[in-house]
């Protein structure tokens, strides 16, 4: 099994501890999505773990192996930090060749890449000339030539239109259906929500959340059921006599606070009363990440200092 394994990760710069003694594992067959604010550690961890930066403390593996001792590492491990890396001057295909050709991979390997990532049109194009969205999608294809195991990708929807959104979405979702591990971190709350499976979240540093997406949601927010019917003022009575006190709001939708949409529906045939609409509601991601991340934050405006639930 080829996971992410972060043991007691420690690493300081000066008097600063960016990453602070810092425990998760990364599984394959699931999006895990990296989450934290601005100077939570986040970019710093997968430094770490890909060696490009020496801990203070503690380990940082993939399989098993330091990412230094990794023989073929293209193969196992696919990367993105940073899409500006590329050099401006080379074409976007003699980029890839340069990487495809020092880890013993076939220029056949380039082509499947660039066509894959949108730009088989555009592979004699220099890099200088790429928009911020055609520089991701190039440090897409090199994180993927290798065909590796492990794919770790440091916000990948930046600069990316709507149809690069979806597309990058759909590849992370069929590269964990695959059996691959993957790591992707993200200021997108909502577009976050839509790949992931599991959380990861720090918080200066340290680890605040690790755990899947819907034990997070359930976890930061009380059961909410909205219903709509076309006997309001029953309905009202039955369940202020079951004990519920349901709100109705000005679209005539009644809010019931603490009760999940099953109770509601049950009530509701049990009393033969005509039910319209019937849903749960629960925090969504963004709500549920600035409520657990509002102490841990170290860049915030005033107004978001204490986010409410909405």
């Amino acid at each position: 099994m080829t996971s992410i394994d972060v043991h007691e990760l420690t690493k300081e710069f000066g008097s600063t501890r960016a990453v602070d003694n810092l425990t998760f594992s990364v599984r394959p067959g699931r999006v895990t999505g990296f989450l934290g604010p601005n100077g939570a550690g986040k970019s710093t961890t997968m430094r770490l773990v890909l060696g490009l930066d020496r801990p203070t403390g503690g380990t940082a593996t993939i399989g098993g192996q330091f990412y230094a001792t990794i023989g073929d590492p293209l193969r196992r491990v696919g990367a993105l930090l940073d899409a500006q890396a590329a050099h401006g001057a080379r074409t976007a295909r003699n980029h890839l060749l340069a990487l495809a050709v020092s880890n013993g991979l076939g220029a056949r390997r380039v082509e499947e890449v660039l066509v894959e990532a949108g730009l088989g049109e555009v592979g004699e194009a220099r890099i200088k000339t790429f928009s911020l969205g055609m520089r991701q999608r190039l440090g897409i294809a090199a994180a993927l030539l290798g065909d590796p195991e492990v794919v770790m990708l440091d916000e990948p929807s930046n600069g990316l239109d709507p149809e690069g959104i979806i597309w990058i979405r759909e590849l992370m979702k069929r590269l964990a259906r695959e059996g691959r591990t993957v790591l992707v971190s993200s200021h997108l709350m909502n577009e976050t929500s839509s790949f992931a499976d599991h959380l990861v979240i720090l918080g200066r540093g340290r680890l605040l959340a690790d755990l899947p997406m819907q034990e997070f949601l359930d976890s930061r927010s009380r059961p909410r059921a909205r219903v709509r019917t076309t006997d309001s003022t029953r309905l009202r009575d039955v369940l202020i006599r079951k004990g519920y006190d349901p709100v109705q709001g000005e679209d005539g939708r009644w809010t019931i606070e603490g009760a999940k949409a099953g109770e509601i529906g049950a009530i509701a045939a049990t009393e033969g009363i005509a039910v319209l609409e019937l849903t749960d509601e629960q925090a969504t991601l963004e709500q549920a990440y600035l409520d657990l991340t509002a102490d841990a934050t170290e860049f915030a405006s005033a107004s978001s200092a204490h986010p409410q639930e909405a």
